[in-house]
C-alpha cells in the first residue's frame, strides 16, 4: 500500500528525471559495443572470452541487492537512493577513461570489474528512485522512458566510433591496437556518466521522507547483518509475478549477453570473411555491427515510446512476449545474412526486443512489489538478470567448440531460440495486465 499520494510530474519532469539514465546506459552501451573487439585487439580467444566478461554477473549479483536493501534503510541530507547515484558514477567515470588505455588483457578486464562495480552501485538505485517519485499509474510511464533514454544512449555510443572517422582516420592505432576513435568515444562516456546523473537529481530530487518513513527507518539501522537478514527475507516473501518471471528472464539475458559477446566475430564471419581481429575486415566488421547496434538501439528508444500507449491498453505481459518473438526470430536469421542492408533490417526485431526488456518487465514487476521494500526488490530482481549472464559466461566456453562448431555465428541461432521460449515462458506471469479503464482516465 502506498503510504502517502504522489505528486503528479509533467511529461517533461519524467524526461527529466531520467536523464541521468542517458549516461549510466551510455556507459553500458560503450561496453556491449566494444568490449568484444576491445578484448579481441588484446589477444583473446573466442571460445574463451566469454569468461573475461564475468565483471558485469558477479558484480551485478553481489552489488545489487546489497545497494537496493542500503538503499531502502539510508536517509541522508541528499535522500535515499542519490548518494548511490553519485558514487557511482564517479567510478564510471573513471573507468571508463582508463579503458582505452589497457595495455594487457588482465589490465581491461580488472577495469571491466570496476566499471561494472560502479554501474551497478547506481543502477537499482535509480530504478527505487523512479517508483519512489512516480504514482501508480505513471509508473510504466517512467520505466519506458527509462527504456527510451536506454535505446537513446545506446544508439549514440554504438555509432559514436563511426562518427568519429569523420574527424579521425578509422585505422589510426594507439600503441596497444585499439583504434583512437575507440579511445575518445570512452573519454566521452565519462563525461556524460557524472554530468547526466548530476543534472537529474538537481532538477527532479527526491521525495523528503514523511514521519512515517523516517520513524521506519530507525526502526530498522543499517548494519551489514540487518541488511543481509532483510535480503534473505525479501527472497522467501518474494511476491508470486516476480518468481513467474524467473524463466522468462533466464532465456532472455542469456540470449542477450551472448549476442552482444559474439555479434562482431559473427558479423566477420558473414559479411567480411574474416576471423583475424588484426584485419582492416575484422575492424571494418566492428563498425558495421556497432552501425547496425546504434540503429536496433534507435528503434528501442522509438519504440519504447509507443509501447507507452500500447503496454497501457494491453498489459505489459502479452506485449513482452511479442518483444521476444520479433527479437529471437532476428538472431535466428542473421547468421545467414550477406549485405549490411539484410543485417539492418533484421535490427528491427533487435530492437523491438531490447525496448520491451528495458521495460516491460520492470513494469511487471513494479506493482507486484511493496514500496517500502521497493529498493532490495529492484535489487534482487537483478539477480534475474545477472545469474542467466553468469550461467552463459560459465557455460558457453564448455560448449562453443564441442556443441556450437567454433563459430559464432551458431551462439546466434542459439540466442534465438531461448528469445522465442522467454517469450513462450512470459505468458504464463500473472502480472502485467492492462491497466483499468478508470485507472487509465
Amino acid at each position: 500500500m502506498e503510504t502517502r499520494a504522489k505528486p503528479r510530474l509533467s511529461l517533461p519532469r519524467i524526461i527529466e528525471m531520467n536523464i541521468g539514465f542517458f549516461g549510466l546506459q551510455f556507459s553500458f552501451g560503450l561496453q556491449q559495443a566494444n568490449m568484444g573487439p576491445i578484448y579481441g585487439f588484446l589477444g583473446a580467444d573466442e571460445a574463451t572470452m566469454p569468461l573475461l566478461w564475468l565483471a558485469g554477473p558477479m558484480t551485478g549479483l553481489i552489488i545489487q541487492p546489497i545497494v537496493g536493501a542500503m538503499s531502502d534503510r539510508t536517509k541522508s541530507r541528499w535522500g535515499r537512493r542519490t548518494p548511490y547515484f553519485l558514487i557511482g558514477a564517479i567510478i564510471c567515470s573513471i573507468s571508463l577513461f582508463l579503458m582505452p588505455y589497457s595495455s594487457a588483457l588482465w589490465m581491461a578486464a580488472s577495469l571491466l570489474w570496476i566499471l561494472d562495480a560502479g554501474n551497478n552501485i547506481t543502477m537499482e538505485p535509480y530504478r527505487a528512485y523512479v517508483a519512489d517519485r512516480l504514482s501508480p499509474d505513471q509508473r510504466s510511464v517512467g520505466f519506458l522512458t527509462q527504456s527510451a533514454f536506454t535505446g537513446l544512449a545506446q544508439t549514440l555510443s554504438y555509432l559514436a566510433p563511426t562518427l568519429l572517422t569523420s574527424f579521425v582516420a578509422r585505422d589510426l592505432l594507439d600503441d596497444n591496437g585499439i583504434p583512437v576513435i575507440v579511445r575518445i568515444a570512452f573519454i566521452i562516456g565519462a563525461i556524460l556518466s557524472i554530468s547526466t546523473i548530476v543534472w537529474s537529481v538537481w532538477r527532479v530530487p527526491e521525495l523528503p521522507l514523511t514521519d512515517e518513513e523516517r520513524q521506519d527507518l530507525e526502526a530498522r539501522p543499517m548494519t551489514f547483518g540487518a541488511t543481509m537478514r532483510e535480503i534473505i527475507d525479501a527472497i522467501r516473501d518474494m511476491p508470486a509475478p516476480m518468481r513467474q518471471l524467473a524463466l522468462a528472464m533466464l532465456c532472455q539475458w542469456y540470449a542477450m549477453f551472448t549476442y552482444w559477446q559474439f555479434i562482431v566475430f559473427a558479423v566477420a564471419r558473414a559479411l567480411y570473411d574474416t576471423s583475424d581481429p588484426a584485419s582492416q575486415g575484422f575492424r571494418d566488421a566492428t563498425l558495421t555491427a556497432q552501425q547496425a547496434g546504434a540503429f536496433y538501439n534507435f528503434i528501442a528508444f522509438a519504440g519504447a515510446l509507443l509501447l507507452i500507449p500500447i503496454v497501457r491498453r494491453w498489459g505489459a505481459r502479452r506485449i513482452h512476449a511479442l518483444c521476444l518473438t520479433a527479437s529471437g526470430t532476428a538472431m535466428l536469421l542473421i547468421p545467414g545474412v550477406e549485405t549490411a542492408w539484410v543485417l539492418f533490417a533484421l535490427m528491427l526485431g533487435i530492437g523491438i526486443g531490447w525496448a520491451g526488456m528495458m521495460g516491460n518487465t520492470y513494469v511487471m514487476l513494479a506493482d507486484s512489489i511493496p514500496p517500502e521494500r521497493t529498493g532490495i526488490y529492484m535489487g534482487i530482481f537483478n539477480m534475474f538478470i545477472v545469474i542467466p549472464m553468469m550461467i552463459e559466461t560459465l557455460t558457453m566456453p564448455l560448449i562453443y567448440r564441442p556443441l556450437l562448431g567454433g563459430d559464432p555465428r551458431n551462439t546466434l541461432i542459439l540466442a534465438g531460440a531461448l528469445m522465442l521460449l522467454g517469450a513462450v515462458a512470459t505468458l504464463f506471469v500473472r502480472a502485467g495486465n492492462p491497466v483499468p479503464r478508470a485507472a487509465r482516465a
